[in-house]
Order: C-alpha cells, then structure tokens, then sequence
C-alpha cells in the first residue's frame, strides 16, 4: 500500500497493519487449500467411478492447487524472517521464489496431466460413461467450495486495490504480494475448469462422443498452462528486481527534492526487496557550504521522513554527489536513456 507525503502512520500502526495483513493473507491461503483438498478428494472418486477426463484432469487440477497453497503457506512464513547477518535486507524476496515454485507445479501436475488425458482421450476412440450423475453432483459442489474460496480472494484483493486507490486489473498487474494473487488466478481458473469440465461430461452424455470429454481436458490444461505462466512472468520480475510503483518513486523524489538541504535529485534507484518492502537508493547533490555535521544530520532525518512518510520503504541509501560529475551523468544516462533524469525515473 502506498503511503501519502506526510502520512500520521506511527511505524507501531504500520507494524499492526502489517500484521493485519499477513493474517488475512494466511486465512486466505488456508481457507483455498482447505477447500482444494475436499475438492480433489471428490473429483477423484468421481472421475474413477465415471471414467471421464475431464473429472481426471481436474482431480489433478485441485491437487495441483492444494500443493500450491501448501507452498504459499511457506512463503509467507520465510518471507517474514528479520535480518540477519547473511540476509541483511531480509528475506522478503523468499515470498516470490515460493510464489514461482507454485507457479511451476501448477503447469508441471496440473497442466501437462490434463493436456496429457485430454490428447489420450480424443485418440482413444469411443468410451462409456458410467455414473455420470455423480460427476454433475461433484461438480455442483466443487463449484459451491470454489466460490466461496473465491469470493474471499476477491474480497481481498478488492480491499487492497481500494486502499491503493487502484483498479482491479491494474492491482492484479503491479501488485507485490504473489500469494493473494495466486489464490486468486488459481480460483478463478478453477471455477473455469469446473464449467468446462461440465459441458464436456453433458456433451459426451449427449452426443455418445468421448472426443468432447477429452476437449474438455484439454483446454483445462491450456488454461493452467496459462495462469501458470502468468504468475511465473509475474514473481520472475519480482525475483529479478523490479523497480518499485512508480507513483512512490514520484513522491519519493519529491520528498527529497522539496528539503532545503537539497539542491537536486541526481539519481534514484528503487528495487522491491518484498511484499511492502522498498528499497531506495539516491544520489544526491547538497547545498554548497553545508558542514560535515550538517550533511550527516540532512542524511539522517531524510531517512528517517521516508520511512516515516512511505509504509513500504524499508531501507534507504543516501549518497552526496555533485551533479555535473561527467561519469555519472554517463552512468544515469547509460540507464534511463536520453529523457531527463526527473523524467527518466517515473
């Protein structure tokens, strides 16, 4: 969540915040894996008994999401580890690796076994359904559990788009926290997968036709193949290091730039250290004239109204330099290019 300039938040009311947040993000997960579990039970049973792809594929599919649950649970409690002198900006980006596991072992068990089923299927000829009323029963209830999942997970990321004054799909775009995110793709995903697993077993039903049960696999498969991906691309720039939202670099720039010890922002670096976890780097050139006391003084209380202003910086690096020095000016050019750097950095 990002903070306004000159925000009354106590570093004891974002601590609380924090807190807020992480256990809302943890009943979340929980809630999903829970409801995952009873999910996969039932699809199993119902795709043994019926024979259909479909079920199969989607019995995996569940597995495959309480598996990930299980792996952001995990997240979650790494990410929150303090500092140490191994890690000494924490290990916030643990979040993102656990967050990129899950990604994975939704497209390796979930999407390759149902593409797999679905191209067996739609090759293997002709096949009977048997208690094909069982499977619409499950589905009926799978649906039900996965709404309810869902709807929490929406719920969720609804409040915190709200509370960073964002859109959902920009949230869902530049948001920093994967495990929200995730359960949310992976609900939605599976709500989908439930309809098209749905018309699959009704069109087999109808038509006598085992070639739409194994349709139905396969574009479950596409469809996990593709949130998979997302969420990897997502938690990869995350992992990587990715600059932090621009509308904070905007206003951390103009923190800085409005101190009177400053007479310009000549470069600033951010970088997502985790979930409400910033970085920031700045080079700085100082008013001629100051004292050494008084450049560590301007230094130090710069440090202390970024953290005090931005709930999400965690870290700030402050460096004297005098603007027009040619090799760092080549170096930020190198950079952001030929805009200007005021321009460059947003």
């Amino acid at each position: 969540m990002t903070s306004a300039p000159g925000s009354t938040d106590t570093p004891d009311d974002r601590g609380a915040e924090d807190e807020d947040d992480q256990a809302e993000s943890t009943a979340t997960v929980l809630v999903a894996g829970a409801a995952n579990l009873a999910i996969a039970v039932l699809k199993l049973v119902a795709g043994v008994l019926t024979g259909s792809a479909a079920m199969l594929a989607e019995a995996v599919h569940s597995l495959a999401d309480t598996v990930t649950e299980g792996l952001l649970l995990t997240a979650l409690r790494r990410s929150t580890k303090p500092a140490d002198r191994t890690h000494p900006l924490g290990y916030g980006k643990e979040r993102f690796f656990w967050a990129l596991i899950a990604a994975v072992s939704i497209f390796v068990s979930g999407a390759v076994f149902a593409i797999y089923e679905g191209v067996r299927t739609i090759l293997g000829g002709e096949a009977e359904q048997t208690y094909v009323w069982v499977a619409y029963v499950v589905l009926v209830i799978s649906f039900a559990l996965e709404g309810a999942s869902w709807l929490r997970a929406l719920k969720q990321v609804r409040a915190e788009a709200t509370a960073e004054h964002r859109g959902l799909a920009a949230y869902l775009r530049g948001s920093d926290d994967p495990t929200v995110k995730t359960v949310f793709y992976e609900d939605s995903a599976a709500l989908v997968g439930l309809v098209l697993a749905l018309a699959g077993i009704a069109l087999h039903q109808v038509s006598g036709s085992a070639v739409f049960d194994g349709l139905a696999s396969l574009l479950i498969g596409v469809l996990l193949a593709g949130v998979a991906y997302l969420l990897g691309r997502t938690n990869k720039a995350l992992l990587v290091g990715r600059q932090a939202d621009p509308r904070l670099v905007h206003a951390v720039r103009e923190l800085l730039d409005a101190a009177p010890e400053v007479d310009a922002v000549v470069d600033l670096i951010t970088q997502v250290m985790g979930t409400d976890m910033v970085l920031v780097c700045a080079r700085i050139d100082l008013a001629d004239g100051l004292t050494a006391s008084e450049v560590e003084n301007a230094c130090l209380r710069l440090d202390r109204e970024l953290q005090e202003a931005f709930a999400e910086v965690d870290e700030v690096f402050l460096e004297p330099v005098p603007r027009h020095d040619p090799e760092l000016r080549a170096k930020v050019l190198a950079r952001y290019g030929e805009l200007p750097v005021g321009r460059a950095l947003g």
